[in-house]
């Protein structure tokens, strides 16, 4: 099976993610507002990004599994340059490293904060941006519990 080869949505111009098929739990799960990432059944450590074995053990025997969604900010760039069209209006803007109570680390996009208040150490919380049709992303925000 191919990778979805659609790079850029038609109505917004923003770029979308290149799926491939190794990626679909991850990528349904987010359709379905749950974070499911690998989680290895010889170490029980969970893992991004996603991959054929464990990076801890290498043990090819895993399992995908739903985590909490719930973090800290690990580090963090603001972003001041609107690298595409899409951007213009959005800078600046936050990506950060999501360290998930589970261990693994995500980069992604801050929503709902401004720029002056994201910090290393915050709680963070999932988030999910439909962006087609078929393709919602895992994003975070400032943690309300």
């Amino acid at each position: 099976m191919q990778p979805s080869q659609k790079m850029r949505d038609d109505a917004t111009g923003r770029y979308l993610p290149v799926i491939y098929p190794e990626e679909l739990p991850f990528w349904e799960g987010a359709k379905k507002r749950a974070l499911w990432l690998q989680r290895c059944n010889g170490c029980g450590k969970a893992w991004y990004p996603i991959g054929p074995a464990c990076p801890h053990c290498f043990s090819m025997d895993f399992a995908w599994t739903p985590m909490s969604g719930r973090g800290r900010i690990h580090y963090y760039v603001v972003y001041h340059k609107a690298w595409t069209p899409w951007f213009e209006q959005r800078v600046p803007y936050a990506v950060i490293q999501v360290e998930l109570e589970e261990g693994p680390r995500l980069t992604t996009n801050m929503l709902d904060c401004p720029v002056s208040q994201v910090k290393i150490g915050m709680a963070v919380e999932v988030a999910y941006e439909d962006i087609t049709g078929e393709i919602t992303l895992v994003q975070f925000r400032p943690s309300v519990r």
